[in-house]
C-alpha cells in the first residue's frame, strides 16, 4: 500500500526528505521520482518548489550548507583561538560522517556559481575567518588558511567516508593532531 497523499508540502519537508534519501543511500538515489515516492505526492507535484532535479539539486545543496554552517556556528559559540578551530574542525567532521548525503549535495549544485548558493557558502566562509582572527590573519591570508583548513577536513572526511583509513589508529586522534599541525602552521606564518 503507498503512503497517504500529503497536501501543502512545505519545502522544508521535501528537502528534508530528500536530506535523509541522501544521507541514507547517497546522491544518487535522490531523484524526482524517489523524492515524491517517500512523501506519498506524485512527482508533478514537485515542479511547484522548484524547477526539476537541477531545481532540487540547488535547493539541497543550500539546505545542506545551511545545515553545516548551523553546526559550526554552534560549535564556536563561547570557543577562542586554538579551541575554536578544534572544535569547528570536529563539528565539521562529525557533520559529515552523520550526514554523508547532503554533505555530498553540498558539491552538486548544477551552478556552484550561483547567487544563492555563494551567499549560502560565504557564511561558511566568513565564520571560519572569524575563528581564526584570533590569529591576526587578514585579507587573502585569512582567506588561505580557510581553504586550507577547508581541504584538511574535507580531505579528512572524504578519506574516511570512503573508507580510506585501514590502520587501527583512533580516527578522531589523528584528526586531532592534524588540526594541531595546521594551527601551529597558522600560528608561524
Amino acid at each position: 500500500m503507498s503512503p497517504r497523499p500529503k497536501v501543502g508540502l512545505e519545502l522544508t519537508e521535501i528537502l528534508e526528505a530528500a536530506a535523509e534519501l541522501s544521507d541514507q543511500f547517497g546522491m544518487q538515489e535522490v531523484t524526482l521520482a524517489n523524492l515524491a515516492k517517500k512523501l506519498g505526492i506524485r512527482p508533478p507535484s514537485l515542479y511547484n518548489h522548484f524547477d526539476g532535479l537541477d531545481g532540487l539539486r540547488k535547493k539541497l545543496a543550500i539546505y545542506g550548507i545551511e545545515r553545516l554552517y548551523d553546526e559550526l556556528a554552534q560549535a564556536a559559540i563561547g570557543v577562542a583561538g586554538d579551541e575554536a578551530v578544534m572544535t569547528i574542525s570536529k563539528a565539521y567532521v562529525n557533520f559529515v560522517r552523520k550526514h554523508p548525503g547532503i554533505y555530498e549535495a553540498t558539491f552538486m549544485a548544477p551552478d556552484m556559481s550561483d547567487q544563492e548558493v555563494q551567499l549560502a557558502g560565504s557564511k561558511v566562509v566568513e565564520l571560519t575567518v572569524r575563528v581564526l582572527q584570533a590569529y591576526r590573519l587578514e585579507g587573502d591570508t585569512a582567506l588561505h588558511a580557510v581553504r586550507g583548513l577547508r581541504s584538511i577536513l574535507h580531505g579528512f572526511s572524504s578519506l574516511e567516508k570512503s573508507g580510506g583509513f585501514k590502520m587501527a589508529l583512533d580516527l578522531n586522534e589523528s584528526l586531532e593532531i592534524i588540526i594541531k599541525a595546521f594551527i601551529q602552521g597558522i600560528q608561524e606564518s
